[in-house]
């Protein structure tokens, strides 16, 4: 198997464009998905009753084919980028939701007893001390469902849409295996550097494990 490497000089702006495509595309769905299992966590974290529904039902969409996703969004959304992004929204839930829910169950209670003992309001005590002592597990979360967009937007493909993974669908039908290989180079970089640039993030956000150490 051989790579024309002409013919990726002569597409340089196709594979920018698709390459940012791409990444706009999955990083959308990981914004959108800490939007919605935020809250849904921190319910599910303080209303017991709550907790095994809510990740039950995580699962059970997690469970539904990613095609068959895009196909049911269709008569709603169309062929348009908002499929893509509800359709891969849907998937980082499990892992956001779950991950989140743990990371506030490992805040220590005895934390938590003394900023009430200082007065500090349940809203303030989220947002001060259990977010933040939460986020290790959360950004673990992050990671694998950044990671995981980035591969499933490819699918996307077959509703018009798919970034990368519209030169897989090129190179098969044209029986061309330069613009194939090309994708998954540049989909696994993506994956790559996105998932170094989240571990950086964390490093940021997490001084005090930086003091600990």
């Amino acid at each position: 198997m051989t790579i024309d490497w002409s013919w990726i000089g002569d597409h340089t702006d196709d594979l920018t464009s698709l390459t940012l495509s791409h990444l706009q595309a999955a990083m959308s769905a990981v914004f959108f998905g800490l939007l919605i299992s935020l809250p849904l966590a921190v319910v599910a974290h303080r209303v017991r009753p709550l907790r095994g529904f809510l990740l039950g039902l995580s699962n059970v969409l997690f469970t539904i084919p990613s095609i068959a996703i895009f196909v049911l969004l269709l008569p709603i959304s169309g062929l348009t980028r908002t499929t893509t992004v509800i359709g891969l929204t849907v998937y980082t839930l499990v892992v956001l939701l779950r991950n989140t829910v743990e990371g506030l169950d490992s805040v220590p209670a005895k934390t938590k007893e003394a900023a009430k003992a200082m007065g500090t309001r349940p809203l303030r005590t989220l947002l001060t001390v259990e977010l933040p002592l939460a986020l290790p597990v959360i950004m673990a979360g992050v990671r694998i469902a950044t990671v995981m967009s980035i591969s499933l937007v490819s699918v996307a493909t077959y509703i018009g849409d798919g970034g990368l993974g519209q030169l897989f669908t090129d190179g098969f039908q044209r029986d061309f295996p330069t613009p194939v290989i090309v994708g998954v180079v540049l989909t696994l970089l993506l994956a790559v550097v996105a998932d170094a640039l989240l571990v950086g993030l964390q490093y940021v956000l997490t001084p005090w494990k930086r003091r600990r150490a």
